[in-house]
């Protein structure tokens, strides 16, 4: 065989590997199928900027709502306290002349008691008449008394104890008189009032320190 038939039948060889009547596939895609891809990517990316947006606006509004609601707070706190720091100013403005009228008004009441004697002179209706106007007086500014009776419980809120005493006709730990009065101006305490209270008896204490030496 001939050098140029062994070309001419490698020739037929290969043009029967790749058949001429079949159309050989093209993998690259049309430029509109391309760039409707890309208008779809480019609408998803949109899409969730547009929700990752609204969720960061709900968050600010969130945070602003919150804001609003304590700025409202601490203004109605503030209010209130304003309100009852003018309150209290005004109960409570004349305080301090209150409490340096009160020895003039312990040394009247003293004065009171020495007169008792003679209670139908012209001086001691006088100064009853007198005496009445500072009761009223101190009534108008809300002054009251510290109520005290004979047998009332110490109460270190209220009173100041001046002094200890035995007694047979109240326990231990009960007032038997008062010293000086006390005197509140509606809740607040302007001054307390000075007591006697009882001890307990020489004898029980004395009891009480064998026993506890004995144990």
């Amino acid at each position: 065989m001939s050098f140029a038939m062994q070309d001419e039948t490698a020739n037929n060889t290969d043009e029967q590997d790749v058949p001429v009547d079949q159309p050989v596939e093209d993998s690259n895609k049309s430029m509109d199928e391309i760039n409707a891809e890309i208008e779809q990517e480019l609408e998803e990316a949109m899409v969730e900027e547009e929700l990752n947006r609204e969720d960061q606006l709900e968050a600010e509004v969130a945070e602003l709502k919150n804001k609003l609601l304590r700025t409202a707070a601490d203004l109605e706190n503030y209010r209130k306290r304003s309100t009852r720091d003018k309150a209290d100013a005004i109960r409570y403005g004349n305080q301090r002349l209150l409490e340096d009228l009160l020895p003039v008004i312990d040394n009247f009441g003293m004065g009171m008691q020495a007169s008792e004697q003679d209670s139908g002179s012209m001086i001691y209706m006088g100064m009853s008449m007198v005496q009445k106007q500072l009761d009223d007086f101190l009534a108008n500014q809300g002054v009251q008394v510290v109520d005290l009776q004979p047998g009332a419980k110490f109460d270190p809120k209220v009173h100041d104890a001046m002094a200890q005493e035995e007694s047979e006709t109240f326990e231990e730990g009960q007032i038997i008189r008062v010293m000086r009065k006390g005197y509140k101006m509606g809740d607040r305490l302007v001054r307390p009032a000075n007591v006697v209270v009882v001890q307990a008896p020489a004898v029980e204490s004395e009891e009480a320190s064998e026993e506890a030496s004995a144990e």
